[in-house]
């Protein structure tokens, strides 16, 4: 039986945690923010502080970016637009042993409608 991309993204939220939106902005000054858009959608905006690492290349950038390098036990907040691949992103990180990280529910769109 094959999965959707929606499957796949209902089964990495069952795995990883999540943050709300008013929670990661009293958590910027404390966690990493991982951007995981592409780069013309982080152009157009992101959170503070944030670091664009596009999901379709993050196993293959995260451990060598010089921010993430290292980082394996650091606080990773993970966004994208609505949530979907920040969940995936999450759950690979910690695939990659990225322990502290988690997924920005409802994404850029939420924290945007949130002011």
């Amino acid at each position: 039986m094959s999965m959707t991309a929606m499957d796949l993204v209902a089964n990495a939220k069952q795995k990883i945690s999540e943050i709300s939106v008013s929670d990661t902005k009293n958590s910027l000054s404390t966690h990493f923010i991982l951007d995981v858009r592409e780069p013309a959608e982080f152009e157009a905006g992101h959170l503070p502080n944030a670091v664009n690492i596009p999901r379709g290349v993050l196993e293959f950038k995260i451990n060598n970016h010089p921010t993430f390098a290292g980082q394996e036990n650091a606080d990773i907040i993970v966004y994208c637009l609505s949530g979907g691949r920040s969940a995936l992103a999450t759950e690979t990180l910690q695939k990659l042993g990225y322990t502290k990280t988690i997924s920005m529910a409802g994404g850029y769109t939420a924290w945007t409608e949130a002011g």
